[in-house]
């Protein structure tokens, strides 16, 4: 019997009065995007089941491809818009005439029309019917590894400043050191690459599941 057999879909109101307590998790940024959540005694009515009970593997991964695929469409204008930022700090600062920097400002260009043609190519077989599926991890994985590059390259243009904080209450910083911290998350949260890797391998590719370890031995 698959493992994923016997988990259900709910929607549990999301309130302190139903048991729910949110505790914040602060990141190296000193900003608090993400939360755990606790739920004690928590309750919601049958209704609130998706999918019907012992059947939560579909709606859990329908939503999973929307969240990872339906924001391939658009994801591209953020990142070219944070490009054209970079680029324009790196003529005011003068490393744009670095060879190595323009090089791989370049890289970051292409690597953003790559995400808009990928987003255009998922909008089209969206709009013929078709539901995201496991291909849905190669815009993830895309993404995320290309913001942990592109975040590595922000600190490099704006060069030994990029080593102080900027005065302020709290754990202060800038706008440049903010994007370096944040995208090492993008490869964390909704799935690692890791996961993505192996959705994409065995889901897309069709290859053989991940070896498993048992006791040091593999089976």
């Amino acid at each position: 019997m698959p493992k994923h057999r016997g988990l259900s879909y709910v929607l549990v109101p999301f309130s302190k009065e139903n048991g729910v307590t949110v505790l914040p998790l602060r990141q190296m940024s000193g900003a608090s995007g993400f939360c755990e959540d606790f739920l004690d005694g928590s309750r919601a009515p049958l209704f609130n089941v998706i999918g019907g009970l012992n059947n939560g593997w579909a709606p859990a991964m329908t939503t999973l491809g929307f969240e990872r695929g339906g924001n391939a469409t658009t994801a591209h204008l953020g990142f070219e818009q944070e490009l054209w930022d970079l680029i324009g700090l790196a003529r005011k600062n003068g490393k744009v005439n670095d060879p190595l920097i323009r090089q791989r400002l370049a890289w970051c260009y292409t690597q953003v029309q790559l995400m808009r043609y990928a987003g255009l190519r998922l909008l089209a077989s969206l709009a013929e019917g078709r539901q995201p599926g496991p291909e849905a991890s190669i815009s993830k994985l895309f993404w995320s590894e290309y913001h942990k590059l592109f975040g590595e390259l922000a600190l490099d243009v704006v060069g030994a400043d990029a080593m102080i904080r900027p005065d302020g209450e709290g754990y202060a910083t800038d706008e440049w050191q903010d994007v370096f911290f944040a995208s090492r998350a993008g490869t964390i949260y909704s799935g690692t690459s890791q996961i993505q890797k192996n959705i994409i391998g065995e889901r897309a590719l069709g290859l053989p599941r991940e070896t498993k370890r048992s006791e040091g031995k593999v089976t």
